[in-house]
This record gives structure tokens, sequence and C-alpha cells, in this order.
């Protein structure tokens, strides 16, 4: 016991956000410390590490033949193990300067809807980075518990959180998912339909980056009250020279809505399978909408319109997950029953 507590001392215990766009961190006492990118930068011949997070971002789709910039996390899960393992240890080794002496404890928040095998590899990356004991916890109840929603409580709380790689819409109750549905459709998949737009109406071919300024600028998901309009720039396919377009909001929403046509349909299948009672305590008090995803404007609106029910977005959607987390390595005792714990 004594020697846990020392250990607890020595060590700075840390909750991780390891999300498909950005990786968050969040150190027992200090709060979030870290919100990187999920990208690194690696030599192709070696593989060797030159940058990872916002260094390695910028470098994106502008590298020379011998650098690659690489985003490790595809749809939430790991898509390149080594390239993930090499993210969180320089994130560790950022949080961790004066503590050489102990392996810090982690929690990490997983896609609720992820295998088993993606599961040992998220906990595999994060011992070999150098944590002692790793814990999982499921991004819904993480976000739920990051907003304040009474998870431990005989009360339906829903929560959708809309990240870069899935969207997760489950329904908590007593500490634990009673349905959830993980979608793999999410920030991700919007940009991808915006890229796709602009190549078909244009001929014009946008970059991942260019793709991301113009959701977050003028993409929507209902009818917004002044149309907006946004300068790109990018390649023309036809005659392969830089060219610059003007496009408007209202093309972007034609262009958003098969992915959001399928978050969409996903809620409205997850509420279908809701138990009655806990359904009748989601009239009373809503759904609460987090992650980056949700700060697309009017989706609120849109969803709301869908299920005459009502939605609001947390109010730091960015953050839920990792907040969420941090509250549970302040209490990791009063939490234990949310955590995946040890080896599978």
């Amino acid at each position: 016991m004594f020697l846990n507590k020392l250990i607890g001392f020595m060590s700075n215990d840390i909750a991780i956000d390891l999300g498909t766009a950005n990786t968050l961190v969040c150190v027992k006492g200090k709060g979030i410390v870290l919100n990187e990118p999920s990208v690194t930068a690696v030599e192709r011949a070696t593989r060797k590490v030159l940058a990872v997070g916002t260094e390695a971002k910028a470098m994106l789709g502008r590298t020379p033949h011998e650098i690659e910039a690489v985003r490790p996390m595809r749809d939430g899960v790991i898509a390149d193990f080594e390239m993930t393992e090499e993210l969180l240890r320089k994130l560790i080794s950022k949080v961790q300067k004066n503590r050489f002496l102990v392996h810090p404890r982690i929690i990490i928040s997983v896609p609720s809807g992820i295998t088993e095998v993606e599961k040992r590899a998220v906990r595999d990356s994060a011992e070999r980075a150098g944590a002692r004991e790793v814990f999982l916890v499921a991004e819904p109840i993480a976000a739920a518990i990051g907003v304040g929603l009474p998870v431990d409580k005989p009360i339906g709380n829903m929560v959708i959180d809309i990240g870069g790689g899935t969207t997760e819409i489950a329904v908590i109750t007593l500490n634990g998912i009673v349905h959830d549905t993980s979608l793999r459709v999410a920030g991700d998949k919007m940009d991808e339909a915006i890229q796709q737009y602009i190549k078909r109406a244009y001929n014009l071919l946008i970059g991942d980056r260019t793709a991301e300024r113009i959701k977050i600028e003028i993409g929507s998901g209902f009818p917004l009250e002044e149309e907006l309009e946004l300068e790109i720039k990018g390649r023309d396919l036809i005659g392969g020279i830089p060219k610059t377009i003007k496009v408007t909001s209202v093309e972007i929403r034609e262009a958003l809505q098969e992915p959001i046509s399928a978050i969409v349909e996903g809620l409205k299948q997850s509420l279908e399978q809701t138990p009655p009672e806990l359904a009748s305590d989601i009239v009373d008090r809503g759904i609460v909408m987090t992650g980056g995803g949700s700060l697309l404007r009017g989706l609120d609106m849109l969803l709301r319109e869908a299920t005459n029910l009502p939605i609001t977005v947390a109010d730091e959607a960015l953050l839920c997950v990792v907040l969420g987390c941090g509250k549970i390595l302040e209490q990791i005792e009063d939490y234990e029953k949310v955590l995946v714990k040890g080896n599978v």
C-alpha cells in the first residue's frame, strides 16, 4: 500500500484522448497540458521520427519524397502501430520531463465499438511507449463524465460524440453503456466528401487541410440565415496548374449530405433500440453533443428536427473526452466500474 502511494507520488499519471485528428493529454493535478494533432513525420528510408503533433501536421502534403507525414490513427483505431507508439512516447516524454524513475499509469479513451484486437493494440502501444499500467475507457462514457452527466445514477443519459474518425452514440446509465452505435463516419469522412465534391464540380484537386478549413469556415448541416462563401486554391485536373475558385456554404452543405445523413440514421436507430424507461429520461433530459464534429454549424438543429428531442452542444465540445478521462484519473476508485483494466 505504502509502495503504491510512493510510486503514485513519484509518477505523473496521465489521461489521453487518443483521437484520429488530435491527441489531448491531461496530467493528474494539472489538467490538460497538451493538445496536438495526431500526426508523425518520419524519414522514409530509416523510419526515424523527425517530428510529431503540430510540427508534423504543418508538413502534411508538403514533404519532399524522403520525408513522410502520416496520421497513425484511422477511424478511431490504430492504423500504424509503430507510429502510434512513437507519437505516444514523444507526448508522454513531453509531460514527464522530470519524472524518470517511475513510469506513469495511463487512461486512454477508445471508441465503444472497437474489437478486442484493437484494444490490445492500444494497450501494447501505451505500454511500449512507457506506461506502467494501462486502463481503457469508452469515449462516450468519458465524454459524459467530462460534461458532468450523472453516469452513476439510474438515469438515462444520451451522448453523441463526433470525433475525427468515429461518431459514438450511446445511452449510459449506472456506469455502463446500455446501447451504443459506433459509426466510422465523422470529421474525416466530411473532409473527404468535400474533396470529392470539389473534384466533381470544379475539376479541382484540394488537400486534406484545405478541405478541413472549408468545413470549419463555411460548412453547415442546416440552412444558414446568411449563406457564406470562401475562396480556395487547388490544382486544376484538366490544365494541371494551380487555380483559385469560390465555393458557397450551400454547395458545401450539399457535399456533406451523405456523411451527415449517416449520423442522423445512426441516431434514429440508437433511439429505436433504447429501453422505454431510459427513452423517457432522454425526452426529459435531452441529448448532449460532444467532439469537434458537433461544432459544425446547424448540425444540432438538424438532429433536433430529425428527432424532435432537445439537443445541446457541450460548452467545451473538443475537450469533453479528455476532461472526463482526467476526472476518472483524479478519482480512479470511484470510477473503477467504467474502466477496462489490465490485459485481455
